[in-house]
C-alpha cells in the first residue's frame, strides 16, 4: 500500500516522491459471542504506531464480536471471516487468511495479543510472508522501534526491525485497555482464501468454571506456592480470595507439584499478570514467577523465610507461616 506522495522540483524536473502508508492489522481473539479484553490492549499498542487500524474477526457465527469491534475508537475498518473451517481457532485454519489478508491490503504491522492463539499463530504467518516476529513487546518508541523483555524479564531489550512488514505480539499487561464505545468503523467480507485445513481437527475444549475474576484480568490476584504443601491447603486462598474479590494463581512449583491445574500458574511459561494488588503466599521467588508479576502495581509477601528472594521484589513482606498469616487475614477481611 503506498498511498502517501509528495512532489519536489530537482534540476527543473517534477520528482514524485513515494512513502508506504503506516497500516496496523489487529487480530481480534474471542469466542464467537464476546472480544477477549487482550484485544483492547493490543488495540491500544497499534494506535501508538499510529495509521489505520483494521481488525480481523475470524471465527464461526461471530457477527456479534464484529459489531462490538466497530465501536472501539481508532478502529477504521473491521474485517470479519465467519467460516465453520475456524472452529476452534486453529492456526493451521488461521494462516491462510491471514495470508491472504496481507496480500490484499499490504499492512505495514499485523499485531495480536501475546496469548497462546497469538503465540501460535504469528510465528507461523510470518515464516509464510518471511519475515522476523517480534515477541511479547512492552512498548513501542516508533513504528520501527519496539521495547520487549529477555531473560526472564531481567533485562530490557530495544530492537529495531528493518523489515518491511512487523509481525508482532503485545503484551497485554504493558498497555491500557482501548475503549469500548465511541468508534463507528465500516464492516467488509475478508478476502477469500483456501482454508481447507487437513492437517490438524479440532476436537473440543473444556473450560473451567469460577465466580472468582478471571487471573489476567483481575485487580486483584492471590497466589500459593510450593509452601501451600498441597492443593487442599489452596482452601485458605480461595476463601481469603473470595471475600476480596481476587482471582487465584499459583507459582510453577505449585502446578507441576500437582496442587493445583496448569491454568493457574503465573510466570514466564504460565500467564502474565499486572494486578493492582498481587498477594504472594508461600513462594520463594524464582526468575520464572518474578517475570509473570513484577510489574503489578502493590506486591505483598508472605513467607516464613526471611532470605526469599520474593521480598527483594515486595513493597510489603511479612515473615511468618502461612498458614497462621492468612486465616487471620481471611477473619479481618471478613469482618469488614
Amino acid at each position: 500500500m503506498f498511498s502517501r506522495c509528495c512532489r519536489t522540483k530537482l534540476a527543473n524536473q517534477t520528482v514524485y516522491l513515494f512513502s508506504r502508508y503506516q497500516s496496523t492489522l489487529v487480530i481480534a481473539e474471542h469466542d464467537n459471542q464476546k472480544l477477549i479484553p487482550i484485544t483492547l490492549n493490543t488495540i491500544t499498542a497499534a494506535n501508538k504506531i499510529g495509521g489505520d487500524i483494521t481488525c480481523l474477526v475470524a471465527g464461526t457465527q461471530c457477527s456479534k464480536v464484529a459489531e462490538e469491534v466497530s465501536k472501539i475508537p481508532g478502529v477504521s475498518k473491521v474485517l470479519l471471516a465467519d467460516n465453520e473451517a475456524f472452529k476452534g481457532f486453529l492456526p493451521e485454519s488461521l494462516t491462510p487468511l491471514l495470508f491472504a489478508t496481507q496480500k490484499q491490503f499490504n499492512f505495514s504491522h499485523i499485531l495480536a495479543g501475546a496469548t497462546a492463539m497469538g503465540k501460535s499463530l504469528l510465528p507461523r504467518l510470518a515464516a509464510k510472508l518471511d519475515v522476523s516476529p517480534i515477541s511479547d513487546i512492552i512498548g513501542i518508541k516508533d513504528k520501527d522501534t519496539f521495547i520487549r523483555t529477555i531473560y526472564a524479564g531481567n533485562a530490557i531489550q530495544t530492537l529495531k526491525s528493518k523489515d518491511s512488514l512487523k509481525i508482532i505480539s503485545v503484551r497485554g499487561t504493558a498497555f491500557e485497555a482501548a475503549a469500548l464505545e465511541g468508534g463507528n468503523a465500516a464492516s467488509e467480507n475478508a478476502p477469500d482464501a483456501d482454508v481447507k485445513n487437513e492437517v490438524s481437527e479440532y476436537v473440543s475444549q473444556e473450560l473451567s468454571k469460577s465466580d472468582r475474576p478471571e487471573l489476567t484480568a483481575a485487580k486483584t490476584v492471590i497466589s500459593g506456592g510450593r509452601g501451600m504443601k498441597n492443593g487442599e491447603n489452596f482452601k485458605m486462598l480461595y476463601d481469603l480470595a473470595d471475600k476480596m474479590g481476587a482471582a487465584v494463581g499459583a507459582s510453577r512449583a505449585a502446578v507441576d507439584a500437582g496442587f493445583v491445574p496448569n491454568d493457574m500458574q503465573v510466570g514466564q511459561t504460565g500467564k502474565i499478570v499486572a494486578p493492582d494488588l498481587y498477594v504472594a503466599v508461600g513462594i520463594s521467588g524464582a526468575i520464572q514467577h518474578l517475570a509473570g508479576m513484577k510489574d503489578s502495581k502493590v506486591i505483598v509477601a508472605i513467607n516464613k523465610d526471611p532470605e526469599a528472594p520474593i521480598f527483594q521484589v515486595a513493597d510489603y513482606g511479612l515473615v511468618q507461616d502461612l498458614f497462621k498469616a492468612v486465616p487471620e487475614m481471611t477473619d479481618i477481611v471478613g469482618k469488614k
